[in-house]
């Protein structure tokens, strides 16, 4: 039976999922109402939706039960995930990182019989993605948003090709995680509790993942290949001063310090500020840093985990009365209106679910990942990166929905519709 609260918390969670498909009405109202722009912009912001909703609800239970239960119930929470989501944003971003991770995009889209862009955009669509499996999926989100950015989204290319990149990113994103046990949220929920080492996940879900990843970017390369073919990337003159070996090596050992250490925030937070400390030592060899960004997705991923804690009433009788068929694609279902981890988390209090049933419920949620931006932890940076790229600096939810509807079917041939 559900408490007073739990049902006030899904209904507050509901107005939140609501609010988020109607960002880009409150985004046309602030350019069409310029007396009242700013409360419709903020309206607007995604990534303010759901620390908003969240701070509303925390008001509510204080009100009802007093502050010292409010307290409890938010002191109980783990809100890891954000912290690490924002370290990790920011040290990725940074120009030494983007750097090397455009030159190995670089490197092999030279080797690929495509014109450059077009090779160039294949590339950073499957290649990146899958790195994801070993920086973790936040840092590979960053990189590539960060890299179509600058050299796509920054030229005058069509909205199609926009929303078509943005779906096949957080698709690829999402299901590119796959193939170690610590790089996507919603296995890493389950990995330790299931006993989910790295050959199982190689074995079970790894292949998979690459072959989905690969059919993704190149279908959406060759469906836009003229548009890309016309394109002209910057090239390396264009770019900023180069950071010099040693300091570009300083950068790249915290981001793996950071990515080591990614469930121990008095660890990564103290890397953090010791990149901070870098970046200000030597400000010619950094770009303006993403921590307004960052910070934004922190409250929005902080905000789903406020929510997201007392939704667990309604969602784990749900899944556990479902079928392995029922459970993968009821996963993919649900995680579009709810962080794909936390479902995968419930999954795991439950004892003596069969493999068949495990593989279902995860493979399910990493496979819905890419069709809203509150379905995967790493979606609200990609979204915050390359939102002022689109109309009215404002991406449609629908369109996104609309656009990774295909890769989204993609995933769901390969991890549900190939056997063993």
């Amino acid at each position: 039976m559900a408490t007073t609260m739990e049902w006030i918390g899904t209904g507050v969670f509901a107005l939140a999922v609501l609010h988020t498909f109607s960002t880009k009405f409150f985004d046309h109202l602030s350019h069409a109402r310029p007396a009242h722009a700013g409360v419709f912009h903020l309206l607007g912001e995604v990534e303010v939706v759901f620390g908003f909703w969240a701070m509303l609800l925390f008001a509510v239970f204080v009100a009802m039960q007093g502050k010292p239960a409010a307290l409890h119930y938010v002191e109980g929470l783990n809100f890891t995930e954000p912290m690490f989501v924002f370290a990790i944003m920011v040290v990725a971003a940074s120009r030494a990182v983007l750097q090397v991770s455009r030159g190995l995009v670089s490197m092999l889209a030279r080797v690929m019989p495509l014109p450059r862009a077009t090779a160039y955009f294949f590339v950073t669509l499957s290649l990146v993605p899958l790195l994801g499996s070993f920086i973790t999926e936040p840092a590979a989100m960053t990189l590539a948003a960060l890299i179509l950015r600058d050299g796509y989204y920054a030229q005058p290319i069509s909205s199609r090709l926009k929303y078509a990149a943005l779906g096949v990113l957080f698709v690829n994103v999402s299901i590119g995680g796959v193939l170690t046990p610590y790089a996507a949220p919603p296995v890493l929920m389950v990995a330790g509790t299931w006993g989910w080492d790295l050959g199982f996940m190689l074995g079970h879900f790894g292949w998979r993942a690459a072959l989905a990843v690969a059919i993704n970017a190149a279908l959406l390369t060759w469906m836009f290949r003229r548009e890309l073919g016309a394109l002209a990337l910057p090239g390396d003159s264009e770019e900023r001063a180069r950071v010099p070996g040693l300091i570009g090596f300083w950068h790249l050992a915290l981001l793996a310090g950071v990515v080591a250490f990614a469930h121990d925030p008095p660890v990564f937070m103290g890397m953090l500020l010791l990149f901070l400390a870098l970046a200000e030592a030597y400000p010619q060899y950094q770009d303006k840093l993403l921590l307004r960004e960052a910070l934004l997705v922190a409250f929005f991923l902080a905000g789903l985990v406020v929510l997201g804690g007392l939704q667990r009433w309604w969602l784990a009788p749900l899944l556990t009365q479902m079928s392995p068929d029922q459970v993968y694609f009821g996963a993919t279902a649900l995680t579009a209106i709810t962080d794909n981890a936390a479902l995968t988390y419930l999954g795991s209090l439950v004892e003596g679910l069969s493999e068949e049933f495990k593989y279902a419920l995860v493979a399910g949620a990493v496979t819905g990942g890419g069709l809203t931006v509150i379905a995967n932890a790493p979606n609200p940076a990609g979204f915050s990166i390359l939102r002022t790229r689109f109309d009215e600096e404002s991406i449609s939810p629908l369109g996104l929905l609309r656009a990774a509807s295909l890769p989204t079917a993609v995933a769901v041939g390969c991890f549900w519709g190939l056997p063993g």
